[in-house]
This record gives C-alpha cells, sequence and structure tokens, in this order.
C-alpha cells in the first residue's frame, strides 16, 4: 500500500501532537494558557497538544485540533472495519482503543468508482470534488464544535453527502465543511461516511438465507450507528442528543427520506431537511433480490460459495458487481419491467424498511419530525458547458423534451404541451431556461411536500432560485448551489457562488432560518421572510433569492401538464 497522510500520522503514536510539539513546545509554553488553546500575544490560530482538544468517547479518548476558536474532530470510528467476514453485515460497534485516537484527518472514503471523475475540466472546475483514501474501513465521521466537556447543549446538525446512493463522501466539496456553521450558529456539526453501493446495498437475503437478510439495507443501518454514537458521545462534543437535524443533499436527501421510514431510526433525530433529493419509494425486493442472484452467478459462485464474496478484493467485488448490475439493467429495459430503480440502492425488505417512505402516503415513523423540501430551481443547466445552447430555440427545446429528460427517457408526444405550459407560466424565460425548468421540475420535491402535510409534524417547502454572475450566468440556480448557503459557506465555494457580500447575505438569512428550525422546528424569524408551513391547497413555498419572498405554487399549472 502506498504511503499516505492519515497512515503517516496515525504511526506517530500520538498523532501529530508529538510531531508538532516536539519542536515549538519550549516557545508556545509561556503564552498559550493550558487546555485553552489561546495565543495571548502574536494571532496564532491554530492549536493541538497534549492537553488541547481532547475528550471522551463510549471506546476510548479522542484528540483533534483548535482553529479560529472551534473544535475539529475528524475521522472517528462510529463502526468496526466493513471488510471480510463484516462484508454484507450490519455494522458492528467500533473496537474500544487505549491510546488517544488521533482525530485529525479524514475518515477513508467508501469503495465506489474513481474512474472519470474529472472527465469534464469545466465540471471540475465548479464542483471542486474531494476524495481521499478508499477503504472498507469507512464507517467514520466528523464532528466541528465551538465547546468540548462545557457542559452546553447546543443543537446538533447531521449532514448526509450526496452522491445517489454510490458515491461521494463527507468531505467532497468544501461546502461540506462544518466550522463556519458551527461558529455562527453555536451549534455541533457532524458529517458521515458510509458504505455506498454494492457494498451497503447488494441484497444476498434471496440466496444466501438469515445471515444475509440485512444486505440489501446494510449502508441505511450505517447512518443509523453514526446516528446512535452522536446520541450516546456528543454531550462530550457540546452537543444536544435531543436536538439532532439530519441534512442531506441530492441523494443525502433520499438518505434523510429513507431514515424517515426506519424504525431503528426513530427518535434518533428530530427533523430533517431534504435538499434536491429525496426519495419517495425504496426500491422493491424483487428486483433487489434478482440482482444478488446476478452478482453471484457473475462471480462464478453457488449459493453454497456466497462465503467467498466476503474474501474477494473490494476492487474486484466493485468490478463483479456492477457488471452485474448492468446486465441486469439490460435485460430488465429490453423485458420492460417496470422496475422503479435500478442499481444497488435500499429496498423496502419488510423488516428495516418496512414500507416506502412517501408513496403511497408518508410513513408514520417520523409522523412527529418537521420537514424543510427544498429544491433549486436549475437542477441540470443545459447550458453550463455550451454557451451555443444559450441562443436555442423553442422549437429546438421541444424536440430535446420529447427524446431526454432528468431521470427519465423523455417526454414524447407530451413535450409540446410541457414546453408551452412553462412558456406560458414564466413568459420573460428564455428557450433554454425553459429547458432547464422543464427537466428540472419540482413535481418530486411537491409530492413529498403533499405527503408530509398529512401529518401532524409540518413541513417547509423552498425554491432556491439564486444565481451565480459566473460562466457569464450559464450556471444558473444549479444542483448543489444551495448547499454552501446553508453552511456559511459561500465564501468557501468561489465556484459555486463567486463570493462577496451577495452571496454571503442570503447565506446569513438561509443559515440563520436553518439554525431556527434546529432549535423549534420552525424556520420562522432566522432572517427570511415569514415562512408559512406548506399546505397541499396553496403550495406555499419561500423562494430563495437576493429578495426572499414567498409564493403560492408558482408553477403548479406548468407542472399540471408533466404525466405522473
Amino acid at each position: 500500500m502506498k504511503p499516505n497522510r492519515r497512515v503517516f500520522i496515525k504511526t506517530m503514536s500520538t498523532g501529530a501532537t508529538g510531531l508538532a510539539l516536539g519542536t515549538v513546545a519550549s516557545t508556545m509554553s509561556s503564552c498559550v494558557s493550558p487546555g485553552t488553546g489561546r495565543q495571548e500575544d502574536d494571532g496564532q490560530i491554530l492549536f493541538i497538544g497534549d492537553d488541547i482538544a481532547v475528550t471522551d468517547t463510549q471506546y476510548g479518548k479522542v484528540r483533534g485540533y483548535k482553529l479560529r476558536d472551534i473544535f475539529f474532530f475528524l475521522g472517528i470510528p462510529y463502526g468496526a472495519d466493513t471488510s471480510g467476514p463484516n462484508r454484507f453485515m450490519p455494522p458492528q460497534k467500533p473496537v474500544p482503543w487505549t491510546d488517544i485516537f488521533p482525530a485529525v484527518w479524514w475518515g477513508n472514503s467508501a469503495p465506489q468508482n474513481m474512474e472519470n471523475r474529472y472527465a469534464n475540466v469545466y465540471s471540475a472546475f465548479v464542483d471542486s470534488w474531494n476524495y481521499d483514501d478508499v477503504s472498507e474501513d469507512c464507517l467514520r465521521l466528523n464532528v466541528w464544535t465551538p465547546g468540548i466537556n462545557d457542559g452546553k447543549k447546543r443543537p446538533v446538525i447531521v449532514w448526509l453527502h450526496g452522491g445517489g446512493f454510490t458515491s461521494g463522501n463527507a468531505i467532497e466539496q468544501d461546502g461540506y465543511k462544518g466550522e463556519n456553521f458551527a461558529r455562527k450558529a453555536d451549534a455541533v456539526f457532524v458529517s458521515v461516511n458510509h458504505r455506498l453501493g454494492a457494498f451497503g446495498f447488494t441484497d444476498l437475503s434471496a440466496v444466501g438465507g438469515e445471515k444475509f437478510a440485512a444486505s440489501g439495507n446494510v449502508g441505511m443501518l450505517d447512518l443509523v450507528a453514526a446516528l446512535e454514537w452522536i446520541r450516546d458521545n456528543i454531550e462530550a462534543f457540546g452537543g444536544d442528543p435531543g436536538s439532532v437535524t439530519i441534512i442531506g443533499q441530492s441523494g443525502g436527501g433520499s438518505k434523510v427520506t429513507t431514515l424517515t421510514a426506519m424504525p431503528a431510526a426513530k427518535g434518533l433525530f428530530h427533523k430533517g431537511v431534504v435538499l434536491s433529493g429525496g426519495s419517495l419509494r425504496a426500491g422493491e425486493k424483487e428486483y433487489s433480490e434478482k440482482l444478488g442472484a446476478y452478482v453471484l452467478k457473475e462471480a462464478g459462485l453457488k449459493a453454497n460459495e456466497i462465503g467467498r464474496l466476503q474474501e474477494i478484493p473490494w476492487q474486484e467485488y466493485l468490478f463483479i458487481a456492477n457488471n452485474a448490475a448492468s446486465k441486469l439493467a439490460s435485460e430488465s429495459i429490453s423485458a420492460d419491467s417496470g422496475a422503479r430503480r435500478g442499481g444497488f440502492s435500499p429496498v423496502m425488505d419488510g423488516r428495516i424498511i418496512p414500507q416506502h417512505p412517501f408513496f403511497p402516503e408518508a410513513s408514520p415513523t417520523a409522523a412527529d419530525v418537521p420537514l424543510i423540501i427544498c429544491s433549486t430551481m436549475n437542477e441540470t443547466a443545459p447550458s453550463r458547458t455550451d454557451s451555443a445552447l444559450e441562443n436555442i430555440t423553442l422549437p429546438e427545446v421541444i424536440e430535446r423534451v420529447k427524446t431526454s429528460a432528468r431521470n427519465r427517457a423523455g417526454f414524447g408526444d407530451k413535450a409540446e404541451e410541457i414546453v408551452n405550459a412553462y412558456v406560458k407560466a414564466f413568459p420573460d424565460k428564455k428557450p433554454v431556461e425553459i429547458w432547464s425548468m422543464v427537466t428540472s421540475n419540482r413535481q418530486n420535491a411537491v409530492a413529498l411536500a403533499n405527503a408530509k402535510s398529512k401529518q401532524s409534524a409540518p413541513v417547509y417547502n423552498a425554491w432556491f432560485c439564486w444565481q451565480p454572475p459566473l460562466f457569464d450566468g450559464r450556471l444558473r440556480a444549479f444542483h448543489c448551489s444551495d448547499i454552501c448557503h446553508w453552511f456559511y459557506n459561500t465564501d468557501l465555494m468561489l465556484t459555486h457562488t463567486g463570493g462577496g457580500a451577495r452571496p454571503r447575505k442570503l447565506s446569513e438569512k438561509m443559515s440563520g432560518a436553518l439554525l431556527q428550525f434546529m432549535k423549534t422546528g420552525n424556520p420562522d424569524n432566522g432572517g427570511l421572510p415569514a415562512w408559512p408551513r406548506y399546505t397541499s391547497e396553496n403550495g406555499e413555498v419561500m423562494i430563495l433569492n437576493d429578495v426572499p419572498e414567498v409564493k403560492n405554487d408558482p408553477d403548479r399549472e406548468a407542472r399540471k401538464a408533466i404525466p405522473v
């Protein structure tokens, strides 16, 4: 295995502490207040040492560092290594440690396809993805907090990354970092890595029997384990286990909605935020079991040899599993099977996920949990890397919409009706913008809000419409662009915002509303205008722009043209 920063730090016994303090301890001792990490005279902002940023967990002490008055604890294990006999199994507790664990670097990313992530240089520039080491020892979380062991109970926010259920990690964008939110909100920010794709969602229950009964949902059980760790340990990090808000974007939003349908997660979180995602349905068991059988066949194994799947190196297993998924997908398309979700994802197995999250109605498991549901106006931006598309005509848009639309093959003969409906509702929009709004339609977000609105806890709906002054305005309000605004991170994600006062002003309002929601279950009085709870009758939605405002379902008539 090639040397890397994480291995280097961990081999230093006391971590970076022993390395750094060996040369500078004598010069620091006279100007640092023991245990506080405060520098008295020269403006030092980073502190790490034997008695700085150390706290307890159930499994042993952890040492982080203090930067700009915020405590960082990175890569803390909340579960055991998932390789070998733990592959496909529910998460196990971490192995306790006796030395102080050096929580000073990011935890491993879950195994996933790392090829062609930067094939488009413009997209690479905009999204600025961060990836570190990849390993099945990936059940790690990060904590940012203003205080440790201080007896305070701060609200806790838990970030669930995007990437569908197959890719991503807790730090893939700088906008995911929790330092600024922890400081400004006086809150505890947690982000989580967990098993993905074939490692988190290969359903072997039909071929492996009871031993593998949970295998189709272990990636979601990882998140339950992380929430259990937060319940049991977050007080040592200055957090309140009775005030936990889960928030996720894209695939992370689907993780939030899936958790609302899991009895094992009940009571572990108290509010939820769904950004540009959310699953009405989980996968179907018939499909997931068939995919598991295809995996076994692709590996050249019989049912009585299923244990050998746990011995294959993860790179090889990922290759086998993805080939199996591709073959099943091809057969499903040719057979018009009607499978609603292909590939590896959570499955409604009747046990871990007893019913679909929001279909035909919202799961009662989290009926008492308030939700915010937000989408962006331009989840897809067709002209993002092709300026020529700015001049596309409406007839050309109709032809494009006939054959391709977000998450589906296309709208066929309905395309003209749909495009014209959006033109009527938004006459000031250019054809390329109409195209974007059609393919980025709010149908799923509204369906989630409608289902949730029938429960006792409120749901609040938002539409992020703020557009950055980048790429001659072609980015528009694109997928992921709202994340940094919720967390006071607009100056960390310059390629999403351009930086400066304009995005910062909106971020102040959005972050304030989020904090208020975390504290009370209601986003009012956080900086945005009065934000009424959503009703299906009125469709109240907070328009998030330079001048935020509430409107009643401004795209309702346009959406009516879109087939369900």
